[in-house]
């Protein structure tokens, strides 16, 4: 399968727990891993959600590296490098080796403006944030928490796998994130999410248009959610 823009733009139209069942729907099972588990706080909570392949890399900031200055300088540039050649439809996925007592804001005004130009759709990171007021238009960042300094932040790894809030992110995965989390979307999964998200809304429409009618009541409900999990079966 092709996942060009129209594909990204179709799971960026519904929020990341729609995402979550919809992967449920097409591997025919529930799901008990491939999600974060701990909260998150999204920059700009109004945005859509982002969506794409993970480029990945860790952070510290906590302490002074002890690594010679023409090392730490060199490994950042390796990383805007990488970050430059993403292939569309890439996020920027960070972790802060220093979690979860994070104190160096990797994301403000500058890398978000730097990551936007890049075409990076967006940031998913464990770590620190900050100018909020500043961020890239458009930008959104889903992170660990807010912090005013960016501390001894310097890069430690480029495209190795990583793992934030108890979820590990291989560097090419599928990620969906927004105010509520992320999930990987796995590979056997993403021929088929639009169409399962369809049939998911439909399905719960059911008992959504029953719930919302005036005269709604215990039976209503019954009859309502035989025709769900009818649905649910087909």
């Amino acid at each position: 399968m092709i996942f060009d823009k129209a594909y990204f733009d179709a799971l960026r139209a519904v929020d990341t727990p729609t995402i979550a069942n919809a992967i449920e729907v097409v591997l025919g099972k529930r799901q008990g891993s491939g999600f974060t588990r701990k909260t998150v706080l999204a920059a700009a909570p109004n945005l859509p959600p982002i969506c794409g392949f993970a480029r990945t890399a860790k952070i510290k900031a906590a302490i002074p590296t002890a690594e010679p200055q023409e090392v730490v300088a060199t490994r950042r540039m390796a990383y805007y490098e990488y970050m430059a050649n993403s292939s569309a439809n890439s996020i920027a996925v960070l972790e802060d080796l220093d979690y979860p007592d994070c104190v160096g804001a990797y994301w403000g005004e500058i890398n978000t403006a730097v990551h936007k130009g890049f075409g990076l759709g967006g940031t998913l990171t464990n770590g620190v944030m900050r100018d909020l007021d500043a961020i890239a238009e458009g930008y959104q960042v889903i992170a660990g928490s807010i912090g005013p300094s960016h501390a001894f932040v310097h890069i430690k790894e480029i495209d190795t796998p990583v793992t934030l809030f108890e979820l590990t992110i291989q560097p090419g995965d599928m990620i969906h994130a927004d105010k509520h989390g992320a999930v990987v979307i796995p590979k056997e999964a993403q021929a088929n999410m639009i169409d399962a998200i369809n049939k998911m809304i439909q399905r719960e429409k059911i008992v959504l248009d029953a719930a919302h009618k005036p005269d709604f009541n215990f039976e209503l409900f019954k009859q309502a959610w035989a025709e769900f999990e009818a649905q649910r079966e087909k």
